[in-house]
């Protein structure tokens, strides 16, 4: 510690019997020449030492710049030698430059010696307690400083601009949302509201509370915003994944003819990239030449990242071209634009070709194989990263777990977890979490159950989320239906926990449940947004509850394919091919292009009408209006059409002119209708057919109904 400076006062002002000896003043002058002469040189150390060796007082002056140029340094050690200097030598120190020593204190860290200090001050003013606030709130200890600011204002000590500014930031620090409202009041109270430092940290504060209304209302208060305040707002709505406030509050910066931030562009460009809102980057990109932005790290990063993510990589590439823009992090951006669109290849040969790489840059080529499934290629790079490097974080692990899941290695996956215990990990939610998706898509419910009930100090509801899935995917609805239950007693589902449970009461038919689950997200305020309302139906439809189907379906704003889709094939389930032929009309005129789902919906549907003639114009016109290949279902559909209604000729003369020979499937069903029809000729054929592809459990072709006579 060396010289402890506050007990040395202490002890001077309880017994101040020290008398300095006097020397000339021409002597003590020249000392100060010296003194200042050195430090102009920039020569701290041997200035505090001349100062240390003179057995004088120097002017107060002197010890005020000393000390700041102690804290612009961080120089803990000529500081404390300083302010030891001044108590020795000075009888009663003026209050504001034990303020300064405690600033310095608090700027190099020594919060002990700063308290210590403040605590043996004999009196104390304003600047006292701020400067004791202000090195908790710097040093981290947002407790300590929101406690001593609260100690301040019970002694009835006012506060000014910087102790409330130092005291926001500590609020926002451990999210005190409660106080920060009380201390808003006093700003109001005190006649602060005109100061954009405070107003711009309480938008801060209730941004990172997550009250973005209030975050909101305060910026809007703020008479003139600056850039700070501006990239504020703009980071909160980001956070709160408002990405379309994000990028409107960004153009109204513009508008205001206020400069942004490197890093407002930056969170602007990451917003755009969240919503794939690639005119509203581009727009972005011409701000940032126009005002000499282009050139900078950070934008020309984020624009490559937003240029990548929204699908445009040659925009992307050819920033990244440019002199200025290569450095690690556009490395990075270049190559995860690329394996996140599937093109990894050329992400791995630039991965390859980068001078340096960080943890990150390995985790963004690692992303980029488990986003496409490329689980081979995954764990073989794992293997390269764990003999090229030794980083690794929650992320690649996190991501190691995804490829075991993936992979159906549950006996890998125990290995990483292993890792995960001996490094310390297992507390990272993330980590945790991935844990549960990849025991329980593993099918090892046992231990997705007892991870789950270790977690249950840090667990959130994605880790709810994905031990109901567990049990889902596994035909358990029942159980994922009871672990709902329990899961409301801690936390909120979210609407994909939702989709999962509708999911699991179409499987088990439970239209009791579903209603209620219906039920819970309207009176909650839950977005019924395209793909809920595909649940929706999804669940309606398969519980026989059709009305409810298409109410829901015909209350959405809009409706994308899948939507459509699953519309028509709840039809199909219910026996209303008509009505599945009705809806591919109204798809169509809605502009709405057709897949092959939608084709297996309304081939279903003429099977259930017995329309073989509609159905043979609907399947020909997969491929010659809508450029749809044919798969295998539809197929079977057709044969599946003909067979059931007696179309024997047509059936006869479609199995002759498939592309392709027919299944052991498609035979049986031939072979069946033919026995059913009295169709000899057809059926003798596939008993044939099927003898040849399975002579172990012979055919013997036989008319079922006699009274029908093939042919």
């Amino acid at each position: 510690m060396g010289v402890n400076a506050a007990s040395v006062l202490n002890r001077l002002l309880q017994r101040n019997t020290h008398k300095p000896k006097a020397l000339p003043t021409d002597s003590k002058a020249l000392t100060t020449t010296t003194v200042l002469t050195h430090l102009n040189a920039g020569r701290l150390r041997k200035a505090v030492s001349i100062l240390f060796a003179s057995p004088v007082p120097f002017p107060f002056s002197l010890y005020a710049r000393l000390f700041q140029i102690c804290s612009s340094n961080l120089a803990i050690v000529e500081a404390r030698k300083v302010e030891s200097h001044l108590i020795t030598f000075s009888p009663a120190p003026p209050i504001f430059l034990l303020n300064r020593a405690i600033e310095t204190y608090g700027k190099c860290g020594c919060l002990d010696d700063a308290r210590e200090l403040f605590e043996e001050m004999p009196q104390r003013d304003g600047g006292s307690w701020n400067a004791m606030i202000t090195a908790y709130a710097q040093g981290g200890c947002a407790e300590k400083a929101l406690w001593l600011f609260l100690r301040m204002n019970r002694l009835g000590i006012w506060a000014n601009e910087i102790t409330f500014a130092s005291v926001l930031g500590s609020c926002a620090t451990v999210l005190a949302l409660f106080l920060s409202k009380q201390i808003h009041g006093l700003i109001v109270k005190y006649g602060f509201c005109w100061n954009v430092i405070l107003g711009s940290s309480l938008v801060d504060i209730y941004g990172k509370c997550r009250v973005m209304s209030d975050a909101r209302r305060m910026f809007d208060e703020i008479e003139n915003p600056n850039a700070i305040s501006w990239n504020v707002i703009v980071r909160r709505y980001l956070e709160m994944g408002n990405e379309k406030e994000a990028v409107v509050m960004f153009f109204k910066m513009i508008r205001a003819n206020i400069r942004p931030l490197n890093f407002t562009f930056s969170n602007a460009l990451i917003a755009c990239s969240s919503i794939s809102a690639l005119q509203e980057g581009i727009q972005i990109h011409g701000v940032a030449i126009r005002i000499g932005y282009d050139e900078d790290e950070v934008v020309s990063s984020s624009l490559i990242d937003m240029y990548a993510k929204c699908g445009d990589l040659e925009s992307a590439c050819r920033i990244f071209e440019l002199p200025s823009s290569k450095n690690l992090i556009s490395w990075t951006s270049i190559v995860s634009g690329y394996a996140m669109s599937g093109q990894t290849r050329e992400a791995r040969v630039l991965f390859d070709e980068m001078p340096e790489r960080s943890v990150i840059s390995w985790n963004a080529m690692l992303a980029g194989y488990t986003h496409f499934c490329q689980w081979e290629e995954a764990l073989e790079f794992v293997f390269l990263m764990r003999k090229a490097t030794q980083d690794i974080d929650h992320v690649t692990v996190g991501l190691i777990l995804n490829v075991c899941a993936g992979l159906s290695d549950v006996e890998l996956g125990k290995q990483v977890h292993g890792f995960i215990y001996r490094h310390g990990l297992y507390s990272n939610l993330f980590v945790g979490n991935a844990l549960l998706h990849m025991y329980g898509k593993c099918g090892n419910l046992r231990s997705t159950r007892l991870w789950f009930y270790q977690m249950s100090h840090w667990r959130d509801r994605i880790s709810w989320n994905a031990l109901l899935t567990s049990h889902a995917r596994h035909g358990l609805s029942e159980e994922a239906m009871t672990i709902f239950g329990e899961m409301q007693w801690e936390t909120t589902p979210s609407k994909f926990t939702l989709g999962t449970l509708l999911s699991a009461c179409a499987n088990i038919f439970a239209l009791e449940q579903g209603k209620q689950i219906h039920g819970f997200m309207i009176r909650n305020g839950y977005e019924i947004d395209v793909v809920a309302r595909g649940a929706l139906v999804d669940m309606y439809s398969k519980c026989r509850c059709l009305e409810y189907a298409l109410k829901v379906f015909k209350e959405a704003p809009s409706r994308d394919l899948i939507l459509w889709n699953s519309m028509i094939l709840g039809c199909c389930h219910n026996g209303r091919g008509r009505d599945v032929l009705g809806l591919f009309g109204l798809m169509e005129e809605e502009g709405v292009k057709p897949d092959h789902i939608t084709f297996q919906g309304i081939l279903l549907g003429c099977i259930c009408e017995g329309l073989a003639e509609l159905g043979t114009e609907y399947f020909n016109s997969m491929s010659n209006k809508y450029c749809i290949i044919p798969r295998l279902e539809h197929y079977e559909s057709m044969i599946e059409l003909y067979g059931r209604h007696g179309f024997m000729d047509e059936l006869e003369d479609f199995i002759k002119r498939m592309p392709f020979e027919p299944t052991v499937a498609m035979l049986t069903r031939v072979f069946n209708a033919c026995s059913e029809h009295g169709h000899s000729r057809l059926g003798k054929w596939a008993a044939e057919q099927l003898n040849e592809l399975n002579p172990s459990t012979p055919f013997h072709f036989q008319i079922l109904d006699r009274s029908r006579v093939g042919k």
